[in-house]
């Protein structure tokens, strides 16, 4: 039995040493999930922080918003981090800008009531 043995680690200390060519073909299919995290994951989701600054950068007074929590409302002041949002007659929340999830048309507050 011993005989068996001894052939079969002598055949693995072989192998390995005349892998060296595979090696590369190990790293491809890391190399190609990681291609698709960037182009299904990685670059859409930077695309929607790059437009969501945008469009925090040109907010004015009197532009109609919505948050991230669902409230609708009208700007009334807008500052370096902070805008005041009307959402009802003589109720103003003061929000940060990044809680602003979309800029909405004009007369979107007339037609939701």
């Amino acid at each position: 039995m011993s005989f068996f043995i001894s052939d079969a680690v002598a055949e693995g200390a072989a192998a390995a040493g005349s892998d060296g060519g595979s090696s590369l073909m190990g790293l491809i299919p890391f190399v190609l999930l990681f291609v698709i995290f960037y182009f299904f994951l990685i670059r859409p989701q930077s695309k929607r922080v790059k437009e969501h600054k945008n469009m925090l950068t040109t907010l004015g007074k009197g532009d109609e918003v919505v948050t991230n929590g669902g409230i609708l409302g009208k700007i009334i002041t807008v500052g370096d981090e902070f805008v005041t949002v009307e959402i009802a007659n003589n109720t103003q929340v003061k929000l940060q800008k990044q809680y602003i999830a979309n800029l909405m048309p004009k007369g979107t507050i007339k037609s939701a009531e």
